[in-house]
């Protein structure tokens, strides 16, 4: 009997990035494929997952403990990128789930829209583009050359975690000629730090000498909201924040405190709290001086299709592993 398996997400992505070759591809056709749309009830996983060995779910989807308790065939809750956190782990423990992501699929193309963000803060790229299309194009260049155009090179760059995506932002960030500093929980070794051409220091001192700050790290109890008033105020005057992570690790209205009274230069922001982000969220509503300083991606930093590539042919290799009886990679909980 084939293995069931509960997908959550779009129906038409899961059906693109199907591996198509090999032992694999052979595997993941014969699988029972059941389909839900993202943000699919606890009693929908319920009713549809009955059966199920695994489930594959967009990460932005929950899982919650009910449904995983409620499921008495299933070993393995797979994200189909790198978040867990809507995944109930102390269910998933209980029952002797499997909780697992897609760890470092999507590093370099994360990396790339921390270096895209960065660089279109320091060029204003956003407000020039439209003046130009407003016919301004004169002024806003005579602007510009006025204010002042930072070079990449020109800024020190702080990296907050140092995880796959921010090694994969330092290899990007280094032909630039940036100067890298960045913290962890835990240092890396030296030949490490050599490896990537970063340096180390405490949090305080990296937010106090660096001109831009990018988040990169998981949302914890403890990095919850860890971008606040005090946070900001301990930032470099006129630095710039980028997050590619998760909303949940910026305070909204303190964002909007350190923007408003000049002290953030800019912001440029992948990922906004709450998701999806709603029509009169307090950042999409501010004074024009203010709004100008930021920039806003729709989640997009590790969408690629490279990503997706890489994320499909790794989660059905896991759901694989699974049915073979053997352990998962990159598991998140402890079951």
């Amino acid at each position: 009997m084939s293995m069931k398996i509960l997908l959550i997400g779009a129906k038409e992505r899961f059906e693109t990035y199907l591996p198509q070759n090999g032992p694999l591809g052979a595997f993941a056709a014969e699988c029972d494929k059941v389909y839900l749309p993202r943000g699919a009830s606890a009693g929908d996983i319920q009713k549809a997952g009955a059966g199920a060995g695994a489930i594959v779910a967009d990460p932005m989807t929950p899982v919650p403990g009910e449904a995983i308790m409620a499921l008495p065939d299933l070993r393995l809750i797979q994200s189909e990128g790198v978040g867990v956190n809507g995944f109930d782990a102390a269910a998933a423990n209980e029952k002797g789930v499997f909780i697992c992501n897609c760890k470092g699929v999507n590093a370099g193309a994360v990396a790339e829209q921390n270096v895209m963000l960065s660089l279109m803060l320091l060029r204003r790229a956003v407000v020039a583009d439209a003046a130009v299309r407003a016919g301004h194009q004169m002024d806003m260049k005579e602007t510009m050359m006025l204010g002042g155009i930072t070079e990449l090179s020109q800024c020190r760059v702080g990296l907050l975690g140092f995880g796959d995506i921010a090694r994969a932002t330092a290899r990007r960030l280094s032909p630039f000629g940036c100067e890298l500093l960045y913290w962890n929980r835990t240092r890396r070794p030296v030949e490490e730090e050599r490896e990537y051409g970063v340096i180390y220091c405490e949090k305080a001192d990296l937010l106090a000498q660096c001109d831009i700050v990018m988040l990169c790290v998981a949302v914890t109890p403890e990095t919850s909201g860890m971008a606040n008033d005090g946070f900001f105020a301990a930032m470099k005057p006129g630095a710039l924040l980028i997050n590619t992570a998760r909303g949940d690790l910026v305070e909204n209205e303190a964002l909007i405190r350190a923007l408003s009274s000049g002290h953030l230069a800019g912001a440029g922001l992948d990922t906004v709290s709450p998701e999806p982000v709603p029509e009169d969220h307090p950042l999409l509503h501010l004074p024009k001086e203010v709004a100008e300083k930021l920039v806003f991606s729709p989640h997009i930093g590790g969408i690629t299709v490279g990503s997706f590539q890489r994320a499909h042919r790794f989660i059905w290799e896991n759901v694989w592993r699974v049915e073979k009886g053997e352990k998962p990679l990159y598991v998140t909980n402890q079951p």
